[in-house]
């Protein structure tokens, strides 16, 4: 291997030969990573997200609700709150979510809308409507003793009577779904910080997970999440993490709207893992301009939610 002198003598070696020490540098860390997972399972298995599932804040993770192998686990109850702003308005949900059989969960959640108060474009959103989530654990993390192996799970989420957007134009409810698979592991940088990664891919014909209505068709979209979990004062837990939602392109009955990638930033914190109970803050990018003229206002927005295991 052959290397260049500067006029001080220095050496400097090529530029392929340092890309390659970085690529095996990189590969050298994730093995690490990888190597140093953990059984450690952060409060995930207590915490709802927006629509029901476990999970982040609008994303699922591949865990389920806790529940025994031969029976059904405690309910699991959540709230959440986002702020949508002054085009699209305020929206709640409220869920209930029942573990099963060790590896299976399912639920309901319904969402609630106040308006806004922008003329002409909020009124094409309604009062709420209803979502049925299940969700399949097909592969346990760390299956056979393999500690790099994560866990998969494979989901649905059923939404009825949307009238958003498109359901408004034509007078009428519609519906849409989502079918998904994902994968979750939790590992460890640190004894002190677990790192929990997630990964899906979904088939949806819903707009911003039914807030924008439906898509003209089902398209493939990819999701995304990583959490940093820390030990807090008093024994508690704080997680910081941020999700990566991929929306379909298109709104049905609005040619020419584009909606962009849904961003957020969130922090969990659970005061005490045994009472399972969490308090999620976070803040939501939807959409600011979907096409020339037309701007929801909803780039920045504050996220509320709440859950706890009876």
């Amino acid at each position: 291997m052959s290397y260049r002198f500067d006029r001080e003598g220095k050496t400097h070696p090529p530029q392929r030969f340092i890309s390659r020490a970085r690529t095996v540098i990189q590969y050298t860390v994730l093995g690490l990573l990888l190597t140093a997972a953990t059984n450690v399972r952060p409060v995930w298995g207590q915490s709802l997200n927006w629509e029901g599932q476990t999970g982040v804040f609008v994303t699922p993770l591949a865990y389920t609700a806790a529940s025994s192998k031969d029976g059904f686990g405690k309910p699991i109850v959540a709230f959440h709150f986002l702020n949508g702003g002054k085009v699209l308005g305020n929206f709640y949900t409220a869920s209930v979510t029942v573990g099963a059989l060790g590896h299976t969960e399912f639920g309901y959640t319904r969402d609630f809308h106040s308006q806004g108060s922008t003329a002409g474009l909020s009124p094409l959103w309604g009062n709420g409507f209803n979502s049925f989530h299940g969700k399949v654990n097909i592969l346990p993390e760390n299956f056979a003793k393999q500690k790099w192996v994560p866990a998969i799970s494979a989901g649905f989420v059923a939404r009825t009577q949307v009238h958003n957007v498109g359901g408004w134009i034509e007078g009428k409810r519609t519906n849409n779904a989502d079918f998904y698979v994902v994968a979750s592991k939790t590992v460890t940088q640190t004894k002190k910080v677990p790192i929990v990664l997630s990964a899906g891919y979904k088939a949806t014909n819903a707009s911003v997970l039914g807030l924008a209505g439906n898509a003209p068709a089902y398209r493939g979209r990819a999701f995304g999440a990583v959490a940093f979990v820390f030990t807090g004062p008093a024994k508690s837990t704080i997680i910081l993490g941020s999700e990566l939602l991929q929306e379909p392109r298109d709104v049905k009955d609005l040619p020419g709207a584009i909606v962009p990638t849904t961003i957020t930033y969130a922090a969990r914190i659970v005061p005490l893992a045994k009472k399972k109970f969490n308090v999620d803050f976070g803040v939501a990018q939807a959409a600011s301009e979907i096409e020339p003229g037309v701007n929801l206002y909803a780039r920045h927005q504050f996220a509320l939610g709440i859950s706890y295991g009876l």
